[in-house]
């Protein structure tokens, strides 16, 4: 019989302890917001499990507004709907805030409830759950594993029949030994939780509205042990933060080593969640890899570059210390050391930028040379073409930034300057050392540059001495 399952996820906290403007669901992990997490494991969830009829709500409170538009454009497509908890008066109040606001929600033979800051949980976690349930023909199952140091936890408290959940606030001498603990994470049978969710109430420490209270002795619920503490970490301050996107760091490399990535130093690097890295490609030490950046296959990015939102061809080297920001390099290009390509710039096959290069919104083409100390900005160069030290586009008036073509095959001679608006055709040769402020015509040759003058034994008049 096929099941249907409604999934809450609790997303209204403020996060205090992380002290940032943004809302708690949406602190930055890895390269997605914590609330990505939840969401995507339970979609994966649903995948896996073939379940046709479902419906996923976040109850949201602080800042409603940025959790609520961030999920309606990054989830368009995916049926998710709001619950709006007014005030943060404990998780059985957001569900019952879920409930009132969803007359629908009695109709699925399943409530999942998960948070929205615990981002190391996998499906696999639900799916345990569920069969759990199956098994035991339970009302309720909650996900608890076993800690050394359990502060922080509500501990699961053994009765003569089944467990009650105890909040540290209201655990007593002997309720704080116990190590097995409170996960956050439940899986009821919606009419189970339709004929108690109302009947709790505050009376306890914190003066809120427990959705563990529907855990208690003589009830036909169940705990579901897990031997992995670490999968449930829940996000409260930058230090747990900081863990969780090292455990999601190195399940990250993990899954590209057994795809054919090689790193020298796997400790070192920093790759975000949605980053693609094609086979035989090598990553040096300190490398930052950020956003949605795709790596081909046989490419070498070389110590302490940092490449953000960009996509990288096959056979492409980046050397050391490089910084691509929204940029493409296609196949067979090299740039770095100490290259700077920022957004909109496109390098193409087989070209090579050098160090202490600066490229800005710039399209060049196939075997285009840069080799070194210069800025090339709101330019088009053709195939070819070379271009010496010292080289600079003069694109900003002031107000307003202009365009620098150069044609194919063309040779642009150290030190010199285009000031756009500016065109030369295929096959200009420009001089060393010149300002050109006019465009040329295919094959011409420019010179633009003050004539030198030679005095004989004049130089001692300007050289000073000690």
């Amino acid at each position: 019989m096929e099941k249907s399952i409604a999934i809450v996820v609790l997303a209204a906290g403020k996060g205090t302890r992380l002290k940032s403007s943004l809302p708690k669901p949406m602190i930055d992990c890895q390269g997605k917001k914590l609330v990505d997490y939840t969401l995507l494991s339970a979609f994966n969830f649903l995948e896996q499990e073939n379940i046709g009829k479902y419906t996923i709500s976040l109850v949201t409170g602080h800042k409603r507004e940025d959790v609520e538009s961030y999920i309606k454009a990054e989830y368009s497509d995916k049926k998710i709907g709001f619950t709006f908890q007014s005030e943060q008066l404990g998780t059985g109040h957001a569900v019952q805030c879920y409930f009132d606001q969803n007359p629908s929600a009695k109709d699925y033979d399943y409530t999942l409830i998960l948070c929205a800051d615990t981002p190391l949980l996998e499906s696999h976690v639900y799916q345990v759950l569920l069969q759990a349930r199956d098994d035991s023909d339970s009302d309720a199952v909650v996900a608890s594993m076993s800690v050394e140091s359990p502060t922080g936890y509500g501990r699961i408290v053994p009765a003569k029949q089944g467990f009650q959940i105890i909040e540290e606030k209201d655990a007593d001498q002997d309720v704080a030994k116990i190590s097995e603990v409170n996960s956050g994470v439940y899986l009821f049978k919606t009419s189970y939780i339709l004929d108690h969710l109302y009947g709790i109430n505050t009376n306890n420490n914190a003066g809120e509205l427990y959705l563990t209270d529907l855990f208690c002795s003589e009830r036909n619920v169940q705990a579901c042990c897990f031997p992995y503490a670490d999968q449930f970490l829940g996000v409260n301050d930058f230090v747990q933060l900081e863990k969780a996107e090292h455990i999601l760091n190195s399940r990250k490399v993990a899954q590209l080593q057994k795809d054919g990535v090689r790193f020298r130093d796997s400790r070192s690097v920093a790759i975000d969640f949605d980053v693609e890295i094609g086979e035989g490609s090598v990553i040096e030490a300190n490398v930052s890899l950020r956003g949605n950046t795709k790596i081909g296959e046989n490419t070498l990015i070389e110590v302490g570059s940092i490449i953000k939102n960009s996509t990288i061809e096959n056979q492409v080297v980046v050397k050391a210390y490089s910084y691509v920001d929204q940029a493409i390099i296609h196949t067979n290009a090299g740039i770095g050391p100490f290259t700077h390509l920022r957004p909109n710039a496109d390098i193409g096959e087989a070209a090579k930028i050098g160090n202490f290069v600066e490229i800005k919104k710039s399209v060049l083409e196939k075997g285009v040379k840069v080799s070194h100390l210069s800025y090339v900005g709101d330019a088009e160069i053709g195939e070819n073409t070379n271009i010496g030290c010292g080289f600079i586009t003069c694109n900003y008036d002031g107000a307003a930034k202009h365009k620098t073509k150069i044609g194919k095959n063309s040779f642009i001679g150290s030190d010199s300057q285009m000031i756009a608006p500016i065109e030369l055709g295929e096959g200009c040769y420009v001089a060393s050392g010149s300002t050109i402020n006019k465009s040329m015509p295919a094959g011409a040759f420019a010179v633009a540059r003050g004539r030198q003058v030679t005095k004989e034994n004049l130089a001692k008049k300007f050289v000073k001495k000690k």
